[in-house]
């Protein structure tokens, strides 16, 4: 009997010293959660390089190269038009006839010549219609054909003011219509306006393209991108990651547990992604998300992210 009454009491005492040793777990465990749930958490992601390339883009106008309106030298009427819209033609070809006569007298038809070699890119006037040359007064003439050299085209654009210092004369150019959408089209800057247009702030910029195919016809309509820079290894992060302080810009990044602001110089903004020049350097751990209401120096408990 003294036995099982010695037993039940070390079994009572075990079990109370293993309550207070439960407890007790309990409680630390309690403080470190308490002690977690004091460090903000924060995202993170491993800073890396990617290929970047900075351009310019805009619309313009195809253009021939040379476009030309050919007039009458005297007045009369067309006796006949001997080309059509299309048509390739040579300097000095016949374009079309002059009938002289007025009433009472007779005169020897006239000829209309191409001024230069080129393509038929417009028939104004049709048989039978009357056309005079230009003069020095207010008559301002009748055309009656206009030749296109398209074997060479040009793509006419307007660059607004604080971008005239990325480009240069022979800088590169890309060139797309709608009427070939899987063709790009290469050409090169060949006049850069030495004026701005004070109504627009703009100078006008020619691209000039080849075009032996003649797949580019003036009259299109055209996207224009201008290549200023291109690099291997830029970095790129989240817009969202930076932090506006006055007038600079800073991130937060992660150093031995603890967060470390860095002002940073942002280069081309391509909306969801921004360049930075400086400030940051591939393999930083940057702070993507919980950077807010962070200090420096604050503890910070990683919830998500990259690893290096």
């Amino acid at each position: 009997m003294k036995k099982v009454i010695l037993w039940l009491v070390l079994v009572a005492i075990i079990g109370f010293l293993g309550y207070r040793v439960w407890i007790a777990y309990q409680r630390s465990q309690m403080k470190e959660i308490e002690k977690t749930a004091e460090i903000p958490p924060v995202q993170i992601e491993v800073v890396k390089t990617s290929p970047l390339i900075e351009s310019l883009n805009l619309t313009g106008d195809v253009e021939g190269l040379e476009e030309i309106n050919v007039f009458p030298k005297t007045p009369g009427r067309l006796e006949k038009v001997k080309v059509r819209e299309g048509d390739r033609v040579e300097r000095d070809q016949v374009l079309a006839i002059i009938d002289r006569d007025i009433d009472g007298l007779k005169f020897e038809t006239a000829k209309i010549t191409s001024p230069v070699d080129g393509i038929v890119g417009i028939v104004y006037m049709d048989k039978g219609a009357r056309v005079n040359p230009p003069d020095m007064g207010p008559n301002m003439g009748t055309p009656v054909v206009k030749i296109v050299n398209m074997d060479t085209v040009k793509v006419v654009v307007n660059i607004i003011e604080k971008d005239l210092s990325k480009i240069r004369l022979h800088q590169k150019a890309e060139v797309s219509v709608d009427a070939y959408p899987d063709s790009i089209f290469s050409g090169r800057i060949t006049l850069i306006s030495p004026t701005i247009n004070p109504m627009t702030r703009t100078a006008k910029v020619e691209i000039t393209i080849p075009n032996l195919n003649h797949k580019l016809k003036p009259g299109m309509f055209a996207d224009v991108e201008i290549i200023i820079r291109k690099q291997d290894d830029a970095i790129l992060i989240p817009a969202y990651a930076i932090l506006e302080q006055s007038n600079n810009k800073k991130v937060f990044t992660v150093v031995s547990g603890k967060a470390v602001p860095k002002l940073i110089e942002v280069g081309v903004d391509q909306g969801e992604l921004v360049e930075v020049r400086s400030g940051l350097k591939a393999g930083d751990t940057l702070i993507v998300a919980g950077q807010h209401q962070l200090s420096s120096g604050d503890l910070v408990r990683i919830i998500k992210g990259g690893t290096k």
